[in-house]
Protein backbone atom coordinates (compact mmCIF):
# COMPACT_ATOMS: atom_id res chain seq x y z
CA UNK A 1 0.00 0.00 0.00
CA UNK A 2 1.57 3.61 -0.73
CA UNK A 3 0.54 5.50 1.70
CA UNK A 4 0.54 9.35 1.39
CA UNK A 5 2.01 10.66 5.13
CA UNK A 6 0.74 14.63 5.37
CA UNK A 7 2.68 16.17 7.89
CA UNK A 8 5.54 14.00 7.16
CA UNK A 9 7.94 15.88 8.47
CA UNK A 10 6.42 16.52 12.10
CA UNK A 11 6.83 14.48 15.21
CA UNK A 12 4.55 11.53 14.48
CA UNK A 13 5.44 11.71 10.75
CA UNK A 14 8.89 11.09 10.49
CA UNK A 15 8.45 8.24 12.62
CA UNK A 16 5.49 6.98 10.74
CA UNK A 17 7.58 7.67 7.85
CA UNK A 18 10.53 5.84 9.05
CA UNK A 19 7.64 2.62 10.49
CA UNK A 20 6.35 2.13 7.48
CA UNK A 21 9.57 2.01 5.17
CA UNK A 22 10.61 -0.97 7.52
CA UNK A 23 7.23 -3.00 6.59
CA UNK A 24 6.88 -5.14 3.72
CA UNK A 25 3.44 -4.29 2.13
CA UNK A 26 3.41 -0.38 2.90
CA UNK A 27 5.40 2.14 0.61
CA UNK A 28 5.26 6.29 2.32
CA UNK A 29 4.81 8.76 0.22
CA UNK A 30 6.40 11.99 2.28
CA UNK A 31 4.18 15.48 2.12
CA UNK A 32 5.98 18.68 2.82
CA UNK A 33 6.29 22.30 1.82
CA UNK A 34 9.35 23.12 1.87
CA UNK A 35 12.36 22.06 -1.01
CA UNK A 36 15.24 21.20 1.83
CA UNK A 37 12.67 19.10 3.59
CA UNK A 38 12.28 17.08 0.00
CA UNK A 39 15.63 16.44 -0.47
CA UNK A 40 16.05 15.36 3.15
CA UNK A 41 13.67 12.97 2.61
CA UNK A 42 14.64 11.87 -0.74
CA UNK A 43 18.63 11.04 0.42
CA UNK A 44 16.62 8.88 3.29
CA UNK A 45 15.63 6.40 -0.27
CA UNK A 46 11.74 8.07 0.69
CA UNK A 47 9.41 9.04 -2.28
CA UNK A 48 8.49 12.94 -1.68
CA UNK A 49 6.07 15.21 -3.14
CA UNK A 50 5.80 19.21 -2.51
CA UNK A 51 2.44 20.28 -1.13
CA UNK A 52 1.12 23.04 0.87
CA UNK A 53 -1.80 22.53 3.23
CA UNK A 54 -2.40 26.82 2.89
CA UNK A 55 -2.71 25.49 -0.68
CA UNK A 56 -5.31 24.47 -2.92
CA UNK A 57 -7.17 21.08 -3.32
CA UNK A 58 -5.59 20.24 -6.73
CA UNK A 59 -2.31 20.74 -5.26
CA UNK A 60 -2.91 18.22 -2.76
CA UNK A 61 -5.03 16.12 -5.11
CA UNK A 62 -1.55 15.80 -7.43
CA UNK A 63 0.78 15.21 -4.59
CA UNK A 64 -2.19 12.46 -4.13
CA UNK A 65 -2.20 10.80 -6.82
CA UNK A 66 0.17 7.72 -6.44
CA UNK A 67 -1.34 6.77 -2.57
CA UNK A 68 -3.85 3.79 -2.08
CA UNK A 69 -4.41 5.61 1.67
CA UNK A 70 -3.62 9.12 2.96
CA UNK A 71 -2.40 9.53 6.57
CA UNK A 72 -3.32 12.96 8.41
CA UNK A 73 -0.71 13.44 11.31
CA UNK A 74 -0.19 17.53 10.73
CA UNK A 75 -0.42 20.30 12.94
CA UNK A 76 0.05 23.84 13.18
CA UNK A 77 2.16 23.20 16.53
CA UNK A 78 2.18 24.84 19.83
CA UNK A 79 3.95 27.94 18.80
CA UNK A 80 1.43 29.18 16.31
CA UNK A 81 -1.42 31.61 16.75
CA UNK A 82 -4.86 31.00 16.15
CA UNK A 83 -4.95 31.61 12.89
CA UNK A 84 -2.55 28.96 11.45
CA UNK A 85 -4.15 26.07 14.26
CA UNK A 86 -7.75 26.84 11.97
CA UNK A 87 -5.26 27.00 8.39
CA UNK A 88 -3.37 24.00 9.35
CA UNK A 89 -5.90 21.67 11.75
CA UNK A 90 -9.32 22.46 10.64
CA UNK A 91 -8.95 23.80 6.89
CA UNK A 92 -5.91 21.65 5.91
CA UNK A 93 -7.81 18.67 7.03
CA UNK A 94 -10.24 19.26 5.28
CA UNK A 95 -8.35 20.20 2.08
CA UNK A 96 -6.92 16.67 2.54
CA UNK A 97 -10.36 14.99 2.33
CA UNK A 98 -11.63 16.56 -0.46
CA UNK A 99 -8.04 16.19 -2.16
CA UNK A 100 -8.59 12.20 -1.40
CA UNK A 101 -12.38 12.28 -2.71
CA UNK A 102 -10.37 13.68 -6.05
CA UNK A 103 -7.70 11.07 -6.40
CA UNK A 104 -10.15 8.29 -5.65
CA UNK A 105 -8.72 7.64 -2.46
CA UNK A 106 -11.24 6.13 -0.01
CA UNK A 107 -8.51 5.21 2.90
CA UNK A 108 -8.30 8.01 5.39
CA UNK A 109 -6.95 8.16 9.05
CA UNK A 110 -6.29 11.29 10.75
CA UNK A 111 -4.72 12.25 14.40
CA UNK A 112 -6.77 13.89 16.18
CA UNK A 113 -6.76 14.42 19.85
CA UNK A 114 -8.21 13.14 22.87
CA UNK A 115 -11.25 14.37 24.54
CA UNK A 116 -12.39 16.66 20.94
CA UNK A 117 -15.69 14.84 20.23
CA UNK A 118 -16.72 15.83 23.34
CA UNK A 119 -16.88 19.72 22.22
CA UNK A 120 -20.34 20.10 21.46
CA UNK A 121 -21.46 18.40 24.86
CA UNK A 122 -22.98 20.68 27.27
CA UNK A 123 -21.60 21.49 29.16
CA UNK A 124 -18.37 20.18 28.18
CA UNK A 125 -15.29 19.60 30.03
CA UNK A 126 -13.86 22.51 31.16
CA UNK A 127 -9.81 21.54 29.97
CA UNK A 128 -11.34 21.22 26.49
CA UNK A 129 -10.81 25.42 26.49
CA UNK A 130 -7.64 25.72 27.85
CA UNK A 131 -5.88 25.51 24.02
CA UNK A 132 -7.91 28.41 22.29
CA UNK A 133 -9.08 27.21 19.11
CA UNK A 134 -6.85 23.77 19.11
CA UNK A 135 -10.41 21.75 19.49
CA UNK A 136 -12.87 23.10 17.81
CA UNK A 137 -10.52 22.75 14.83
CA UNK A 138 -10.15 19.34 15.54
CA UNK A 139 -13.61 18.66 16.24
CA UNK A 140 -14.93 19.91 12.89
CA UNK A 141 -11.89 18.68 11.15
CA UNK A 142 -13.00 15.14 12.32
CA UNK A 143 -17.17 15.98 11.35
CA UNK A 144 -15.93 16.90 7.70
CA UNK A 145 -13.96 13.50 7.62
CA UNK A 146 -17.20 11.46 9.40
CA UNK A 147 -19.03 13.14 7.07
CA UNK A 148 -17.04 12.40 4.00
CA UNK A 149 -18.61 9.46 2.51
CA UNK A 150 -14.54 7.65 3.28
CA UNK A 151 -13.39 5.11 4.97
CA UNK A 152 -11.77 7.04 7.91
CA UNK A 153 -10.01 6.02 10.93
CA UNK A 154 -9.89 8.92 13.43
CA UNK A 155 -6.81 8.15 16.32
CA UNK A 156 -7.09 10.73 19.36
CA UNK A 157 -4.24 10.12 20.78
CA UNK A 158 -3.49 11.38 24.63
CA UNK A 159 -0.75 13.54 25.45
CA UNK A 160 2.32 12.91 23.57
CA UNK A 161 5.88 11.83 24.84
CA UNK A 162 9.19 10.86 22.98
CA UNK A 163 9.97 7.86 25.73
CA UNK A 164 10.39 4.71 23.94
CA UNK A 165 6.95 2.79 22.68
CA UNK A 166 5.36 0.60 25.16
CA UNK A 167 3.47 -1.46 22.65
CA UNK A 168 0.75 -1.37 24.78
CA UNK A 169 -2.08 0.65 24.96
CA UNK A 170 -5.68 1.80 26.32
CA UNK A 171 -8.87 2.87 24.24
CA UNK A 172 -12.16 3.28 23.92
CA UNK A 173 -14.74 5.74 22.04
CA UNK A 174 -14.09 8.34 25.02
CA UNK A 175 -11.75 7.38 28.44
CA UNK A 176 -12.62 9.02 31.04
CA UNK A 177 -9.26 9.62 32.08
CA UNK A 178 -6.49 11.25 30.46
CA UNK A 179 -2.88 10.27 30.28
CA UNK A 180 0.09 9.71 27.99
CA UNK A 181 0.95 8.13 24.95
CA UNK A 182 4.40 7.48 22.91
CA UNK A 183 4.44 9.07 19.35
CA UNK A 184 5.79 5.69 18.47
CA UNK A 185 2.77 4.31 19.66
CA UNK A 186 1.05 5.90 17.77
CA UNK A 187 2.86 5.72 14.72
CA UNK A 188 2.27 2.17 15.22
CA UNK A 189 -1.11 2.40 15.55
CA UNK A 190 -1.73 4.26 12.37
CA UNK A 191 0.03 1.35 10.54
CA UNK A 192 -2.00 -1.28 12.37
CA UNK A 193 -5.35 0.44 11.36
CA UNK A 194 -4.48 0.52 7.77
CA UNK A 195 -4.11 -3.14 8.14
CA UNK A 196 -7.13 -4.09 9.78
CA UNK A 197 -10.46 -3.68 8.39
CA UNK A 198 -12.03 -3.71 11.94
CA UNK A 199 -10.35 0.49 12.26
CA UNK A 200 -12.52 1.31 9.27
CA UNK A 201 -15.51 3.92 10.36
CA UNK A 202 -13.77 4.05 13.53
CA UNK A 203 -12.93 6.64 16.04
CA UNK A 204 -11.53 6.24 19.20
CA UNK A 205 -9.60 7.83 22.42
CA UNK A 206 -5.98 6.37 23.02
CA UNK A 207 -3.11 6.04 25.91
CA UNK A 208 -0.56 4.01 26.87
CA UNK A 209 -2.08 0.96 28.75
CA UNK A 210 -1.97 -2.95 29.35
CA UNK A 211 -3.72 -4.29 26.28
CA UNK A 212 -1.33 -5.07 22.84
CA UNK A 213 -1.77 -2.24 20.36
CA UNK A 214 -2.88 -5.17 17.78
CA UNK A 215 -5.48 -7.14 20.06
CA UNK A 216 -7.10 -3.41 21.43
CA UNK A 217 -7.83 -2.33 17.83
CA UNK A 218 -9.53 -5.52 17.43
CA UNK A 219 -11.66 -4.58 20.49
CA UNK A 220 -13.25 -2.18 18.69
CA UNK A 221 -17.05 -1.22 18.72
Amino acid sequence: MNVLVIGANGNIGKILVEKLQETDNNTPIAMVRKKEQLENFKEQGVQAVLADLEGSVGDISQAAKDADAIVFTAGSGGNTGADKTMFIDLDGAVKAIEAAKDANIDRFVIVSALGSQQWLEDPRPEWLDKLGPYYPAKFYADQWLKNSGLDYTIVRPGLLSDDEPKGKIKLAKTLVESGEITRSDVAQIIIESLADDDTRKKEFDVINGDTKIGEALKGLE
